[in-house]
């Protein structure tokens, strides 16, 4: 992969900034560098003014890369609360290598039979702060991925603050990788403290 490397974006692409979540355009001839390549975007930081932006994998090419191919039906997968899971945690926090499940912000997921057949999922999440503008992005990529589920009818997803997120809902190798003190939560590598 071709993290850190200067990239020079070789059409227009649609973009959101991080973190306000602003959708915009960075034009070609951008030079970008790939800080994050996980799940199904790249964060990319340069532009005019050196930002962070997302791009969504299906947009690699604007960086050179290949696009991801869609799943073939023989991939099809049979439907359980274990495959909900393993979805859920193909979603990142595009400031932070780490998938949402692991960094705390699933508070509930539950499966119930949907009214017309099929499954219904109800999520609630929470964000890393109240004012993240990267909110509604999370909540699209966890509707997207979740509906694309063998079964799935329905997908509920509500943001909620309360209780509020704290370091301390992190799994242990989040935290690990985060360089945070188990023992205490806080940061003990120097590495910046999430906001």
């Amino acid at each position: 992969m071709h993290m850190g490397v200067a990239i020079t974006l070789n059409r227009a692409c649609d973009v959101i900034e991080i973190p306000s979540g602003i959708k915009g355009s960075l034009p070609q001839g951008t030079v970008v560098r790939i800080m994050q390549s996980l799940g199904n975007s790249y964060t990319v930081s340069g532009g005019q003014w050196g930002a962070m932006y997302r791009i969504d994998a299906r947009d690699a090419d604007a960086l050179g890369l290949p696009t991801p191919e869609a799943a073939s039906e023989s991939e099809q997968r049979v439907f359980s609360e274990q495959l909900v899971w393993d979805e859920l945690k193909m979603v990142f926090d595009p400031e932070i290598p780490v998938n949402v499940v692991d960094l705390g912000l699933i508070y509930e997921c539950k499966v119930s039979d949907s009214e017309s057949g099929g499954h219904k999922l109800d999520v609630k999440m929470s964000m890393t702060a109240p004012g993240c503008g990267m909110g509604n992005v999370l909540k699209a990529d966890v509707e997207s991925k979740l509906a694309r589920l063998p079964d799935v009818k329905e997908v509920n997803v509500e943001i909620v603050f309360d209780p509020p997120w704290s370091p301390a809902l992190m799994s242990e190798a989040a935290k690990l990788q985060l360089g945070f003190d188990l023992d205490y939560g806080a940061p003990s590598s120097g590495f910046p403290v999430i906001r």
